[in-house]
């Protein structure tokens, strides 16, 4: 009998060995998401040395050994390495629908994607989203971009977004009556992933909305800095107050699907936001290179050479909403997709509303 194949009898009686490198030991929830495997925590931002001395021969000592890397929190050599000898290797982020409630606050994810190439946001590398955008044959395949039409009308109906933890209420009290046009400013974390590789020219959220203000000189120009920005669980590089004598600065987490209602106009580097205006039929500018840019929809700031192929509001979120990302329910631990998925989300956020909103402890991720 070969060896590989005496290997594999000797390990056939226990589940297949799945490594997780990169994943904050709260990210349990990922066990649910493969039941059939024996999930495995590697190391967080290991050295180089523990790697090589430790980590290689673990990962090769089951041939059925698979790999998962939570964004680039992994070992450098990682996926290098498990290229080389074969071994399954996908990258993992949350997903596009993801809680009723930030990620920092340890909620568990109804979406995750699995990219085989790289992180979704890296406009520098192709990814599997990216190779379905410039490759799918929609034309022929139109029920898929009739679901994707009829998902998408419920989420708009149903007032859904990523993560779903503003507050909801009549856009006017903030706003004030309309009297301009309306441009909206969607701030990040500055120190996030998706602006690092999906943006080639450095630039701050203050930077964005004095690009507004430049761009639209006799507009209402509104500036929403990102959720964990208000809430404390991630850092400000660039002080809103700096911008206030030619933005209103939100103080309040107001949900986005509030947030845009009588905007006209979006302004973001690289956030989802950006494309869940674009679901509502407001003009976007990205300024760096998210997934949906590039394909004729957005005002783009950064050309991308891949890209350039002409793509429907619908055809964009059947790649990405439906064949890209993954879902699973949070009570049967069972995969769904995205219909009920968006049921799934509006019914927590419901009981969320219905129980008074309970506070949540924000916690480091």
């Amino acid at each position: 009998m070969p060896a590989s194949c005496a290997m594999k009898k000797q390990h056939a009686s226990r589940p297949a060995p799945l490594l997780l490198f990169g994943f904050s030991k709260w990210k349990t929830f990922i066990r649910d998401w493969f039941p059939e495997n024996d999930v495995i925590f590697g190391c967080v931002n290991a050295w180089p040395l523990e790697f090589d001395l430790y980590w290689k021969r673990r990962i090769l000592r089951d041939p059925r050994t698979s790999v998962l890397a939570w964004q680039y929190k992994g070992p450098p050599q990682l996926k290098e390495f498990c290229a080389r000898h074969g071994i399954p290797f996908q990258y993992v982020e949350d997903g596009f629908l993801r809680s009723v409630a930030l990620g920092a606050l340890r909620v568990p994810p109804l979406s995750l994607t699995f990219d085989t190439q790289d992180m979704y946001f890296n406009a520098r590398a192709p990814t599997d989203l990216e190779d379905i955008l410039r490759n799918y044959d929609f034309e022929n395949d139109p029920s898929l971009v009739q679901r994707a039409r009829t998902a998408r009308e419920q989420l708009l109906a149903r007032r859904l977004s990523k993560y779903n933890s503003g507050h909801s209420l009549d856009i006017a009290s903030v706003y004030g009556e309309k009297m301009r046009r309306r441009v909206l400013v969607i701030g990040q974390v500055e120190r996030d992933a998706s602006i690092a590789y999906g943006c080639a020219t450095k630039i701050t959220n203050n930077d964005l909305v004095r690009l507004a203000r430049m761009e639209n000189p006799d507009a209402q120009v509104i500036y929403k800095p990102h959720p964990e920005v208000l809430k404390g669980t991630a850092e400000a590089k660039s002080n809103p107050e700096h911008v206030r004598d030619i933005a209103m600065i939100l103080k309040q987490d107001i949900s986005l699907a509030d947030a845009l209602e009588t905007v006209d106009h979006i302004y973001t580097i690289t956030s989802l936001s950006g494309f869940e205006a674009l679901l509502r039929g407001i003009t976007v500018t990205t300024v760096g290179c998210p997934f949906y840019s590039g394909w004729g929809l957005t005002d783009d700031r950064q050309p991308h050479p891949r890209r350039g192929r002409a793509l429907s509001i619908d055809e964009i979120f059947a790649a990405a909403y439906i064949l890209y990302a993954k879902y699973l329910d949070p009570v049967t631990k069972t995969p769904i997709e995205i219909e009920q998925a968006l049921e799934v989300l509006a019914r927590m956020r419901a009981e969320q509303m219905e129980a008074g909103r309970p506070h949540l402890r924000a916690v480091p991720p």
